[in-house]
């Protein structure tokens, strides 16, 4: 294991604890008094990280091309989407629920993709997400009789999300990153605006500390996770940034007074994150046409 390796493997790592951490400002706010709305915090990381975008940009003198203007603005838009339901399930359930729920996207992933494209048709994938979806309801905790919103909100944000990732690859064909991430973040932000009207104010100072953490620290986890994929596998890559999972059943009683997971709750999770291991080893066994093997 090589130096860069290693700082990979930490990358990938610390953007999960990022993405863990700009939701636990969201729930710091609450247990503030604070009253932000979800929409306010949406359009706060939308809204810096298109700043950070047109910085790099002008930097490096970067052009944006656009190609094929459907996939930029259905990415756009279903991301933008993800991220609203992903925060309004942090707000109204735990932070632990909202996250484990929001980390089945790549279950959906492998479901739309079994409906949508037949060379992906296989047993084996069936087999890990009815599996996995086990501890998705595990995690919903279905024995209460009802559903909490929250945690539809959480799962309703992972189902997005799969949709996002899969026409992110459509754009990806045609795109380069800072293009996708400029509309993105730009468009991301005019429909958050736009349907959030009413909702809209200026933040106080107390507010805006935390929407500037919340923003900051999430964008600070994408660039990690950028990074560290350059340096590491998908198969560890995806191992390590799924641990996101786990990050959040552990810290949450600790850092938002979280209730505990419950035996069937750990088991869930446990269930979510070998689903997403297995499937990010099937598919790069397949794309690669030959067995992984270990480094």
């Amino acid at each position: 294991m090589d130096r860069k390796s290693v700082l990979g493997y930490l990358a990938v790592f610390a953007s999960a604890f990022c993405f863990y951490m700009s939701t636990v400002v969201i729930k710091w706010s609450a247990m503030a008094g604070l009253h932000i709305r979800t929409s306010m915090f949406t359009l706060a990381r939308f809204g810096f990280g298109f700043i950070i975008i047109c910085i790099v940009i002008s930097l490096g003198r970067h052009k944006i091309r656009v190609v094929k203007k459907r996939f930029l603005v259905g990415r756009a838009l279903l991301n933008t989407l993800a991220v609203f339901c992903f925060f309004k399930g942090v707000a109204q359930s735990s932070v632990a629920q909202a996250n484990i729920l929001n980390m089945t996207f790549p279950l959906f992933i492998a479901l739309f993709s079994w409906f949508l494209f037949k060379s992906q048709r296989d047993l084996g994938t069936v087999v890990i997400v009815l599996v996995a979806f086990a501890g998705v309801f595990m995690i919903l905790r279905p024995a209460d009789t009802h559903f909490s919103l929250g945690a539809l909100w959480g799962l309703a944000s992972g189902f997005i999300a799969a949709f996002a990732i899969i026409i992110l690859n459509m754009a990806r064909q045609d795109h380069d990153t800072l293009t996708i991430l400029f509309f993105m973040f730009g468009l991301g932000g005019i429909v958050v605006f736009c349907l959030f009207f009413h909702e809209m104010q200026l933040p106080s100072r107390h507010e805006l500390v935390y929407l500037f953490w919340c923003s900051s620290i999430a964008i600070a986890g994408q660039v990690l996770l950028t990074q560290g994929f350059k340096y590491v596998t998908a198969i560890e890559g995806g191992i390590i940034a799924s641990t996101r999972i786990f990050l959040a059943a552990i810290l949450g009683p600790f850092l938002v007074m979280d209730p505990a997971l419950s035996f069937a709750g750990w088991a869930g999770a446990f269930l979510i994150f070998a689903g997403n291991v297995l499937l990010t080893v099937k598919k790069v066994r397949k794309f690669s046409g030959r067995p992984c093997k270990p480094s």
